[in-house]
């Protein structure tokens, strides 16, 4: 039996000079950006990987990241896929050592980004998915996560939610449409949490992570390839289940 012939309109296409932003590089988004980083290289395109995160790698964190030394989370993440890419890339990878705050969300999420928001609190969803609302015309708002293991919650279960705005209106729902617990979120950004709930951060499963940042990378080629037409996936690694929600038309990345 013949292998089945490619989906011919399943290419992925970047424009030159384009950002790629990966805010959160923990659990889901260190996977996130070391796969994406691969992808990006692979289009051969002079796109840019932006790398936001303000916090440090802990040995603690070992069990379910790689990284080679305690340091900043962003420059540790970029200086290893600098190494591992080489030089023959054309793939830009730039590392920000900032938390995003009200102060700086401007400056560092702009007009036609893509973003991979891959962080552990719903303040700052919120905070991101308002700043598109708010003040962009064209950005792409591609956020995902797993519940962790705490107050009697097993950690199995994710979603990927997916924000586009074009020519300055909702071509899909915001973060916080349907979800209370991020248009109100009972959370602390990172900058505002103590030193106490910093350390009792929310236990996570690996395989869980890895679930997570799969929908993040799916939701991005798909998009790239002008084929999204779900505005958010829900999973559950424990049941083997995974549930898109359509959106009434695919919002091609080429347009």
């Amino acid at each position: 039996m013949s292998a089945p012939s490619p989906d011919p309109s399943l290419v992925p296409r970047i424009a030159p000079g384009q950002s790629v932003k990966v805010v959160g590089l923990g659990g889901v988004g260190s996977i996130v950006a070391r796969y994406g980083a691969l992808f990006l290289a692979s289009l051969r395109t002079s796109a840019r990987l932006v790398l936001v995160d303000g916090d440090t790698f802990e040995e603690k964190n070992a069990s379910r990241m790689i990284f080679p030394e305690p340091a900043n989370k962003a420059a540790v993440v970029r200086d290893d896929l600098l190494r591992g890419l080489g030089v023959s890339t054309s793939l830009s990878i730039i590392a920000i050592e900032e938390f995003v705050t009200e102060e700086n969300v401007g400056r560092l999420v702009r007009e036609g980004d893509i973003v991979l928001l891959s962080v552990d609190n719903h303040a700052t969803r919120r905070l991101l998915s308002d700043h598109c609302a708010a003040r962009l015309r064209d950005v792409t708002l591609i956020s995902g996560g797993n519940e962790g293991v705490e107050r009697g919650r097993r950690g199995t279960y994710g979603t990927c939610q997916i924000y586009l705005r074009r020519d300055g209106r909702d071509a899909s729902p915001s973060l916080g449409r349907y979800h209370p617990e991020i248009r109100n979120p009972a959370d602390e950004p990172p900058t505002e949490a103590s030193c106490t709930e910093s350390m009792a951060s929310v236990p996570q499963i690996l395989f869980a992570n890895l679930m997570a940042a799969a929908c993040i990378l799916d939701a991005l080629w798909l998009h790239l390839c002008g084929a999204l037409h779900y505005s958010e996936i829900a999973f559950d690694v424990h049941d083997g289940l995974m549930r898109p929600v359509p959106v009434a038309a695919p919002v091609a990345a080429r347009e």
